[in-house]
C-alpha cells in the first residue's frame, strides 16, 4: 500500500482546491444530494483536531421552513445569498466533546474525559473552537472537491441561531457557510495575495 506522505497532487487538483477556488458569491439551481453531503463529511472528519477530540457538527439547512428559521439570524448583507444557497451549512463546536474521548481516544479515553470534564467550561469551549476551527477548513477543501462552492458567511447571530437549532444540546455555532454549484458570475475578480517576503521567516 502507497503511503500518502510519497504522494502529490496534481496540478487540476490544486487548482480545484487552492488556486483557482474563492468565495461563491451566486449559486445555481442545481440540488446538492445527500450523498455529496455525507460525501463531504466523509472527508471533513478527518481534520487534525486537538487529541482526536473532534469537536466539529454540522447542520445542514436546505428546506425553505430551515431557511425561514435561519435567515432572521443572519447580517442583513448576508441574507439574499444564504436565502439563493441551495444549502446552509451551519458548522457548530460541542461544548462536550469530550464525552466521546472513549470513543475517539480509546487508549486513554476516560482519563482524558475525565481531564477535560474538570475543566472550566470557558477552557474546554475555547479548546474546541480551535479545532473546529481546523475542522472548518477542511470542511471547505472537501466540499470543493466533491465540485461544490462554498460561501463562508461572517455576519451572524450565534447566539440566535443556537437558541432556534441547538436548545437543549452542547452544540453552539461557529460558522455559517453557503454550498452549492455555483451560479451566474459567481466569482469576484482573484485580489493580490500578500507577498511571499512579507509572510514567511526563516529560523
Amino acid at each position: 500500500m502507497t503511503t500518502f506522505a510519497s504522494e502529490t497532487l496534481d496540478d487540476t487538483a490544486r487548482s480545484l482546491l487552492f488556486t483557482e477556488a474563492r468565495t461563491a458569491n451566486s449559486f445555481s439551481d442545481e440540488p446538492v444530494t445527500d450523498e455529496e453531503l455525507r460525501g463531504i463529511w466523509d472527508l471533513a472528519r478527518f481534520a487534525p483536531t486537538m487529541a482526536n477530540s473532534q469537536p466539529l457538527r454540522v447542520l445542514f439547512v436546505r428546506t425553505p421552513e430551515g431557511k425561514e428559521r435561519l435567515l432572521p439570524h443572519m447580517a442583513e448583507g448576508n441574507r439574499a445569498k444564504t436565502e439563493s444557497a441551495p444549502v446552509v451549512a451551519v458548522l457548530a463546536y460541542d461544548t462536550e466533546f469530550h464525552e466521546h474521548f472513549p470513543t475517539v481516544f480509546p487508549a486513554r479515553g476516560e482519563m482524558m474525559k475525565d481531564n477535560f470534564g474538570s475543566m472550566p467550561a470557558e477552557a474546554r469551549a475555547d479548546v474546541a473552537k480551535y479545532s473546529a476551527a481546523l475542522g472548518a477548513g477542511v470542511f471547505f477543501l472537501a466540499a470543493r472537491a466533491h465540485g461544490l462552492a462554498v460561501g463562508p458567511m461572517g455576519g451572524f447571530d450565534a447566539a440566535g441561531i443556537d437558541e432556534e437549532f441547538f436548545a437543549g444540546t452542547t452544540w453552539k455555532t461557529h460558522l455559517v457557510v453557503n454550498l452549492g454549484h455555483p451560479g451566474e458570475n459567481p466569482w469576484f475578480d482573484r485580489l493580490p495575495r500578500v507577498a511571499t517576503d512579507d509572510a514567511l521567516a526563516w529560523a
